[in-house]
């Protein structure tokens, strides 16, 4: 069933030509990609550092810096003044990181739709976005099957027929959700790392390392689908709680 909504779903997302670097015959990725927000040089580095902090919920600072592609020192100095006015704020001690204030995530909102007016890509980046939620569901539909066999029956990882089967599901809508990260990478460019992110997490599965489909604290498949659904609802400010698949 969800590889025939799959294929439906391809005419409509514009899925019979991939473009070069997201093909999906890929190679598999053991190097880590660079980070989400290395190809976007004009993104304020306020802005990559409050959405970093607003997609991951809780990081040290040396991690919010090799996410949005900065300078550790540069990212210090940020945050220390975003905890200065009120949008960030610090915690220390057994789990010590950074979380963003209200204000932090208003202003981070704010930032963001600065951005998207500059860019002038608006009605594509709803496009990208309604093209994405078509994919969601499937996904979603995937996770659950990587984790359970039947309605009360954890996966075990032991009937390789059947793990091989999902994985063969995920590489299939991987080569759906590519030319989707592309669009949104060509309208800005902080958008350019998902679809690597994906990938090599992807090439991690195929390689037998389980975590990488489904574990959080990691850059697992469902994490940056996760961060990439965030980032798109951030950007267009929507909420997700009323979203319906489109």
């Amino acid at each position: 069933m969800a590889s025939a909504r799959l294929a439906a779903a391809r005419p409509a997302l514009g899925l019979l030509s991939v473009p070069p670097g997201f093909a999906r015959g890929a190679p598999r990725l053991r190097k880590p990609p660079v980070a989400w927000a290395s190809m976007s040089p004009t993104s304020p580095p306020s802005l990559l550092v409050l959405l970093g902090l607003r997609l991951a919920g809780f990081r040290p600072a040396d991690v919010v810096a090799a996410a949005a592609g900065l300078p550790q020192e540069e990212v210090a100095a940020l945050l220390e003044g975003f905890a200065a006015t009120g949008l960030a704020t610090h915690r220390s001690g057994r789990f010590n990181g950074w979380s963003l204030t209200p204000a932090g995530r208003a202003e981070g909102e704010r930032l963001l739709a600065a951005e998207l007016d500059d860019a002038g890509c608006r009605v594509e980046l709803e496009r990208c976005y309604r093209d994405f939620l078509q994919l969601n569901g499937l996904l979603l539909a995937l996770c659950t099957d990587w984790q359970m066999t039947g309605p009360e029956t954890l996966n075990d990882h032991t009937d390789a027929a059947y793990d091989d089967a999902v994985v063969g599901r995920l590489v299939e809508l991987d080569g759906a959700a590519q030319p989707v990260c592309w669009r949104l990478a060509a309208c800005i460019g902080r958008y350019g790392g998902y679809g690597r992110r994906l990938a090599h997490a992807l090439s991690r599965v195929r390689d037998g390392e389980r975590d990488w489909f489904t574990k959080p604290m990691i850059a697992s498949y469902h994490t940056v689908w996760f961060e990439l659904h965030e980032d798109l609802l951030a950007t267009l400010n929507l909420d997700r709680a009323a979203e319906t698949t489109r």
